[in-house]
């Protein structure tokens, strides 16, 4: 189930990000560019990379741990764009948005290294 639920929200966030990045272009406007691009890295790239990972090594993502992991760095990878996109408008107020994402991220990015150190060795899927 993580795996899928990380890659479809992946996906999710993807179009949600070229979108942005689409209207971006079209209104010249580029100051939300950092959030447009933290959130097509981490909310799009590395959520699916993650999901990857779990669907060929099914052992992690049969660990409790591993569904912490996807819901802490999904819900980090819309509150970290948002906050950083709050921020660059000028809410500087709601900075705290942007610490409380790019920490929620960083755990869990640990708690993955910690899953791969755990499971490197485990037997994937046949290729």
């Amino acid at each position: 189930m993580i795996p899928s639920l990380m890659m479809c929200t992946s996906a999710v966030l993807l179009v949600v990000g070229m979108v942005a990045g689409i209207v971006m272009g079209i209104q010249h406007d580029f100051q939300l560019g950092p959030a447009h691009a933290h959130l097509n890295l981490i909310g799009g790239v590395l959520l699916f990379l993650f999901g990857l990972y779990y669907r060929v090594v099914p052992k992690a993502a049969a660990m409790t741990l591993a569904k912490v992991q996807g819901w802490l760095h999904i819900v980090g990878s819309i509150v970290f764009p948002l906050g950083i996109g709050l921020t660059v408008t000028g809410r500087q107020s709601l900075e705290v948005v942007v610490v409380v994402g790019s920490f929620m991220v960083l755990a869990a990015m640990i708690l993955f290294l910690i899953i791969v150190a755990r499971t490197a060795k485990a037997d994937t899927l046949p290729v």
